[in-house]
């Protein structure tokens, strides 16, 4: 049998925060605390990058918003803070770094998260996060972008 891939067809914030029903009540309350944690990174939908662009493909929900370049010279805007879904994750995505570390290396172990990548994490359900490490992160990273927007240029571009 053949694996379905999962995907997000939703084109809007709002038919991405209703996309899984099952899961709306986490993504609401990620979506709650990131607003609460990084007021000034203004929330939008990403819908993703087109093949041979800059960025991922997923769609997504983003918080703050800046553009970078790759070697071939196409750029993107791409979100400061992600909020995805997947297929048996939700998953964050960070584009800061501190003294040009992911600054989500910072937190692993501390968060609550599943799994950890290179800069970003991922959760089942929102009762597993530590949830004042994750504020923290989230204020410091918009703490960060606020205090130097090319710092997430850095990273992408590095």
């Amino acid at each position: 049998m053949e694996d379905i891939v999962f995907q997000v067809t939703a084109n809007t914030l709002t038919e991405y925060l209703n996309f899984d029903p099952a899961r709306k009540d986490d993504l609401d309350q990620l979506d709650a605390l990131i607003r609460k944690s990084a007021p000034a990174l203004k929330r939008h939908f990403h819908q993703g990058t087109p093949a041979g662009d800059a960025g991922m493909r997923m769609k997504m929900i983003g918080y703050g918003k800046f553009r970078y370049s790759i070697k071939s010279g196409k750029a993107t805007d791409w979100p400061v803070i992600g909020l995805a879904l997947q297929k048996n994750y939700i998953s964050l995505y960070f584009s800061i770094t501190v003294d040009g570390a992911p600054i989500v290396d910072l937190y692993k172990g501390r968060l609550g998260e599943k799994r950890s990548g290179r800069n970003n994490f991922s959760f089942v359900e929102f009762g597993d996060l530590k949830i004042d490490a994750i504020a923290d992160l989230i204020a410091k990273s918009a703490e960060i972008f606020g205090d130097d927007p090319n710092n997430p240029v850095r990273y992408r571009e590095g």
